[in-house]
């Protein structure tokens, strides 16, 4: 059977994030979480193929209790399994100790349920931003990562590949890749479906289940939570506000031209002599 694994995070919604000025952080009280939209993406790529080929996706995240919102979510969507993994252990972890977890737990449900074949995440998330936490779990599980991926072109089950497209800065690169394999997906990639009346129904009374320490034999202790969280974050502010000068040009297509051609001529001269 070919099983998938979304990690997904539980966000603050940026649209509504604000900075406390006297202290430089965020300022989260009273500001709704929402499922991380790159995830989102992933969840819809392992659905779609489940979809075409059958098989079982695992939804996977660490966080506060209050996570288990996100996992229900997702289950509405078509998602078969919502695991949490939940913690005051885990609590201050950085992307290198969520990483460290997240493939311990990725392993664990392999176990359970059945080597993934592909694990999806999103290419970055809204509140970190750093694009790591990916690459970090496949490179901890020795997996293939095709990262920045904006299509999937075919998976063959049979001879257990995938094709996709890459988005990178200087064009496309089109990748075929063994299981297993982690991809990181891009918005472009699709558009997350609705949850279906049958899907909200079930995700009213499914329980995630949840994982703490105690459920990983192995979990090394210095490898999660703060203690294993390298990253230190001193402060956060507000960029100030730039006065940029703008200059409309309007006109005939010629008369823009000549006089857009004069103006980048007249910036240079000024950036030169300075």
């Amino acid at each position: 059977m070919l099983h998938m694994v979304v990690c997904i995070k539980q966000v603050p919604d940026s649209r509504e994030i604000r900075i406390d000025p006297k202290t430089n952080t965020l300022i989260r009280q009273g500001v709704p979480a929402i499922v991380n939209p790159y995830d989102l993406n992933g969840v819809e790529a392992a659905l779609q193929i489940k979809d075409q080929f059958g098989g079982r996706v695992t939804v996977l995240t660490m966080g506060p209790p209050s996570a288990d919102k996100a996992l229900r979510q997702c289950v509405a969507m078509g998602a078969d399994e919502g695991v949490l993994i939940s913690d005051r252990a885990f609590a201050g972890a950085d992307t290198l100790a969520t990483s460290y977890v997240l493939a311990k737990s990725i392993e664990k449900a392999g176990r359970l349920w059945g080597q993934p074949a592909i694990v999806f995440c999103g290419k970055q998330t809204l509140d970190g931003d750093t694009g790591q936490v990916g690459p970090g779990i496949a490179c901890r599980l020795d997996y293939e990562q095709l990262t920045y991926v904006e299509a999937i072109e075919s998976v063959d089950p049979d001879r257990g590949e995938v094709v996709v497209r890459r988005h990178l800065e200087d064009g496309v690169e089109r990748v075929r890749a063994p299981f297993p394999v982690l991809i990181t997906v891009l918005a472009e990639m699709n558009k997350p479906r609705r949850a279906s009346l049958p899907g909200l129904l079930h995700a009213q009374t499914y329980q995630p289940i949840v994982w703490s320490t105690a459920d990983f034999e192995d979990l090394d202790r210095s490898k999660i939570g703060l203690r294993g969280s390298p990253t230190v974050v001193s402060k956060t502010w507000v960029p100030e506000p730039r006065q940029v000068d703008t200059e409309f040009l309007k006109g005939e297509t010629g008369e823009v031209t000549s006089r857009l051609a004069q103006v980048l001529v007249e910036r240079l001269q000024t950036v030169q002599g300075a």
